[in-house]
């Protein structure tokens, strides 16, 4: 289990850019994973900056979404699609079947949710997957008490999230939203993982994550039976640790 620890928020952003460059450039057909969020956004931005100023190839590489908002236009921007596109896929100049995301409308969500994972795995698995982490511990929308061994699923979102995106997309009560994600065993099959996490209001559960039992309570947890995660974290997210 690796722990890095950042001094300040662009050396965070800058060291996970490079972990998505440098398998890149190791692996010019790597198939990539990305989170979104409040965590990922500016990470993202920093590897279009780098590939504009110095390109390096990336006509082979597959990058994915590992989980998606359903039941809104896919052009909201709080939809991982949108925000992935906008944040690093259109500047890299990705093409559209080298960029995979499970749908945000569909009429069998578990049929796609299949096909999904069926298609990573077609193109050789998971080489580098970039994590997020919940304030409850989830893993894309793998809340607490999702099963270890499931694979990709809709799942229902937290009760906040859900306020916000009805409000922000005018979704009327009795139209269902919840999450689409690779579950936790599609995740732990990944080569290698970097988990993300900075900011005080996450220390208590990267303490957990890091330093308490494994268990479906805390869904990141598990991570530390991966074989190769490597856990990147800013001073505040770290401050609870008992060898920090």
């Amino acid at each position: 289990m690796k722990v890095t620890i950042a001094k300040n928020e662009s050396e965070f952003d800058c060291t996970a850019a490079w972990r998505i460059i440098g398998e890149i450039l190791r692996k010019p057909e790597a198939v990539i994973g990305l989170s979104t969020g409040r965590t990922t956004g500016n990470l993202h931005r920093i590897v279009g900056e780098v590939y504009s100023r110095y390109p390096f190839d990336t006509s082979a590489v597959t990058f994915f979404g590992l989980d998606e908002v359903t039941n809104v236009p896919r052009e909201y921007a709080g939809a991982c699609y949108t925000m992935l596109k906008t944040e690093i896929i259109d500047t890299l100049g990705i093409r559209d079947e080298n960029f995979l995301m499970l749908p945000t409308f569909s009429d069998d969500f578990r049929r796609d949710c299949i096909a999904f994972q069926e298609e990573i795995a077609r193109r050789g698995g998971i080489d580098l997957l970039i994590l997020g982490l919940g304030e409850n511990g989830h893993l894309g929308f793998n809340q607490p008490q999702s099963p270890f061994d499931g694979e990709a699923w809709v799942t229902k979102m937290n009760p906040e999230l859900e306020e916000r995106i009805r409000w922000e997309t005018g979704t009327p009560p009795e139209k269902e939203l919840g999450g689409a994600t690779l579950g936790i065993k599609n995740i732990m099959q990944a080569r290698r993982i970097v988990l993300v996490a900075k900011g005080s209001n996450k220390a208590g559960i990267v303490k957990q994550m890091l330093e308490g039992p494994v268990t479906p309570d805390v869904p990141a947890s598990v991570l530390q039976l991966h074989p190769n995660c490597e856990f990147l974290l800013d001073t505040a997210s770290a401050s609870e640790l008992s060898e920090n």
